[in-house]
């Protein structure tokens, strides 16, 4: 029996950008938008937000944009909401998102949703069940199942999606696409991306004895679909096993900011979260998915070829995925490595020296954030100005007449070496714009696609059709990481075809009432 339903074939080739599907009376101006719950331009939105805080937080005040109504706010921890709760005053808060939607749910037009990874999925598909339309964080999902039920949900119940990768609103992102279309570096075989190792801790040995749940938090609604375990914040050995780490990875006296699970650590365990290749991955192997059209149809195989550890409860703080893609739409087969490794970049160029793949200072097309403005992925300045360490690029695409390099979420873009940028002259544009400036993070530009979209625009442009199967087989490599040798995929079933006990990472166990059913 199939581990997941059959995805439809229909793919938007070159990315929702390109559809321009802008009624002639402007956006939301047909009936027929109106019944499915667009608005006009002009009319504002009603958002509701299921978490409150961090980077939830940052989400909805981008979309809000002083523009939009706020009449929701949903937050299992209610001191980690309490900074929205000021903003928004006027809004009805909640614990529970499953009583804002019962309560609220005539009045709510769209939610943005950041919660930790694990109930992305079951909170996103009750919002479109109801036409509400979704902002989610990335990583999409915490499993490359759930992944998929969003591409169909989305598809079924109609809806504006947009997947929190700010990356694929950059500039420097679609100048890549560009350049690689224009077969400037010729074939592509293969993708090298990498990022240095988690800033929060992981390889515990154990889990610490249970302590008292706080009293601003519900702790079994923030587990949602995930097993029953005890609620702890970590002891005197955790503490010490994080300064430990801390000092090892060049942070001393960093001491533990968060807590053993919240409000951050999650990611770095199985259950929760997918390391960085949720975090980081999604961000930066953004220009391959989208320049080489990756896709789960054409997924050969993944496989984890180097790790330092296995943990018994969160991922390992080095490791390295080998994604193979068979040939798509005219390009040749491609391998994709993904990297954490700490201590500089994990690849460059054959024959080519670190200080040759740099750009030159001043020279060459400035695409993307002036200097200053944008990050890469070590928190250094990719945008210009002084360089990051190694080469400026946390990706490299490998072509038969040359290399192209990205670096942060998309922000940055370079051909290497960096005399071979100097002389270069972009092609002409192809693909639309951001709407809005495409600097630093992007957060900004990339909520208001998704909000244009909910009024009727244009697909956003990490709408479901596209990040879902992103994010489907991007998250096959944290199955892979539990295992030995290559994993093929079977993507007409949705599972791997050759160890079947693999296949557990590929769709989730829900807890009792916590099921996902379209």
């Amino acid at each position: 029996m199939a581990l997941m339903p059959t995805l439809s074939r229909r793919y938007f080739f070159h990315g929702s950008l390109l559809a321009a599907a802008v009624p002639l009376g402007g956006f939301g101006s047909t009936a027929s938008l109106r019944s499915m719950g667009y608005k006009s331009p002009n009319e504002k939105l009603n958002l509701a937000s299921i978490g409150a805080g961090g980077q939830p937080a940052s989400d909805l005040r981008a979309a809000h944009a002083g523009s939009e109504n706020v009449v929701a706010l949903a937050d299992v921890d209610w001191a980690r909401g309490k900074d929205s709760f000021e903003r928004f005053p006027k809004a009805e808060r909640y614990k529970d998102f499953r009583q804002m939607l019962d309560k609220q749910g005539k009045d709510i037009d769209a939610v943005v949703i950041g919660t930790p990874d694990h109930t992305h999925a079951v909170a996103a598909v009750a919002c479109m069940q109801l036409g509400k339309h979704v902002y989610v964080e990335k990583p999409l999902t915490r499993t490359p199942w759930e992944a998929r039920m969003m591409t169909l949900a989305a598809d079924k119940y109609k809806v504006a999606t947009q997947m929190g990768n700010q990356g694929y609103s950059h500039d420097a992102t679609r100048v890549a696409c560009e350049i690689l279309w224009s077969g400037e570096i010729g074939d592509v075989t293969e993708v090298h991306a990498w990022t240095g190792r988690p800033s929060w801790p992981q390889e515990m040995p154990t889990a610490p004895p249970p302590s008292p749940v706080p009293d601003t938090l519900d702790w079994d609604l923030w587990l949602g679909p995930a097993a029953m375990r005890p609620f702890t914040a970590g002891d005197a050995d955790y503490h010490a096993f994080v300064e430990a780490r801390n000092k090892r990875n060049g942070r001393p006296g960093g001491g533990q900011q968060f807590g053993f699970y919240l409000p951050f650590n999650w990611r770095g365990f199985y259950d929760f979260g997918s390391s960085l290749i949720g975090d980081w991955g999604i961000h930066i192997l953004g220009p391959a998915n989208w320049g080489l059209q990756l896709d789960p149809e054409h997924l050969v195989s993944v496989e984890c070829i180097n790790k330092n550890s296995l943990p018994p409860f969160t991922f390992p703080d080095e490791l390295t995925i080998k994604y193979e893609f068979a040939a798509r739409r005219g390009m040749p087969p491609v391998t994709v490595y993904w990297y954490h490794k700490g201590g500089g970049d994990p690849y460059t160029p054959p024959g080519m020296a670190v200080e040759e793949a740099r750009k030159i200072p001043g020279q060459g097309p400035q695409v993307g954030p002036q200097p200053g403005q944008g990050r890469n992925a070590s928190g250094k300045g990719g945008g210009g100005g002084r360089p990051p360490s190694g080469s400026g690029y946390n990706l490299i695409f490998a072509g038969s007449k040359g290399y192209l390099g990205t670096s942060g979420r998309g922000e940055g873009v370079g051909l290497l070496p960096g005399s071979r940028w100097a002389e270069y002259k972009l092609p002409s544009p192809y693909l639309q714009r951001s709407p809005g400036a495409s600097t630093g993070p992007n957060h900004a530009a990339h909520a208001r696609d998704w909000v244009r979209a909910c009024k009727g625009g244009a697909p956003a442009c990490s709408n479901f059709q596209i990040a879902g199967r992103y994010t489907e087989w991007l998250l096959l490599g944290s199955a892979a990481v539990h295992f030995e040798g290559k994993l093929l995929w079977d993507n007409a079933k949705g599972e791997f075809s050759n160890r079947k006990e693999a296949n557990k990472w590929v769709k989730p166990q829900f807890r009792k009432g916590w099921e996902i059913k379209l």
